[in-house]
Parts: C-alpha cells; structure tokens; sequence
C-alpha cells in the first residue's frame, strides 16, 4: 500500500486518486498531441460529447462558475474543438457542440484514458476495478 495514504479518511482519499488520475490522464493527452486541453475543458466536452446543447445547461451542470465555463468555451471554440451558435427562436441563449474534430480528440482521449484504466486493472485486478466501479456508480443516498 502507499503510505502516503494509510491515514487519508475515504474523502481524501478519493480526492488524493482522483486528483492523480486527472493529472495522469492530461499529461498522457498532452505528451500525444500539440493541443493542449485542460481538465476542466475535457470536463466540459464530456458534458455535449454527441450533443447540442446550450450554454446555459453546461453551466448548470459543471461544478465550475458560470465565468470560468465561458472562458473554457471561448478557449475550446479558438481551438476549433466546439462551434458556437444561436439557438432558434431565443436571442440570449447561445447554442454549442463539438465539432467533428472536437469529437475526434475526445474519442482519443477516452481510448487513452481507457489505457490508464488498464494499467490499474493489471495492478488490481479487473474485478476489483469492476467492483470498483459499481461503488462509485452506486446511489450513495447523498
């Protein structure tokens, strides 16, 4: 076991994994392509992967403040990752999705997270990492 760890409540011991996962997960994006994306970016394009969506709804369903989305979103757009257009029949709405190669380097991206998953389940254990899984999936009456 690490010891860095032994004395971590379950809390802080989700942050310390998570924390080094998302680290892992950017430096292995980042080592493998010449556009640099940020964590909290990939967060956002995970949320309109395959989607049209609206501004507005990222907002709210992003633990990030409403100014830090619309700075991603304009990072993402001069990126050319994500296309932002007006919504039918709403002047104040703004419209986004990703755009075909937005799509294709979050599909590369989840194949290289997919590696890191594998480097785990070879450490623990694909059952482990399956019941894993199920725990955080689970309703945790929260």
């Amino acid at each position: 076991m690490n010891p860095g760890l032994q004395n971590l409540d379950l809390i802080d011991l989700l942050s310390e994994r998570h924390l080094l996962l998302r680290r892992l997960s950017e430096e292995l994006w980042n080592d493998n392509s010449n556009i640099q994306i940020a964590n909290s970016e990939w967060f956002i394009m995970a949320r309109i992967y395959k989607e049209q969506t609206t501004i507005s709804y990222v907002t709210k369903h992003v633990d990030i403040s409403r100014q830090a989305v619309h700075k991603f979103i304009k990072s993402l757009e001069s990126k050319g990752l994500i296309e932002v257009m007006s919504v039918k029949n709403n002047n104040k709405e703004k419209g986004i999705q990703l755009t075909l190669l937005g799509e294709q380097f979050f599909e590369k991206n989840e194949a290289l997270k997919a590696t890191i998953e594998k480097k785990i389940e070879e450490k623990i254990g694909t059952e482990q990492v399956t019941y894993l899984k199920e725990i955080l999936k689970a309703d945790w009456g929260l």
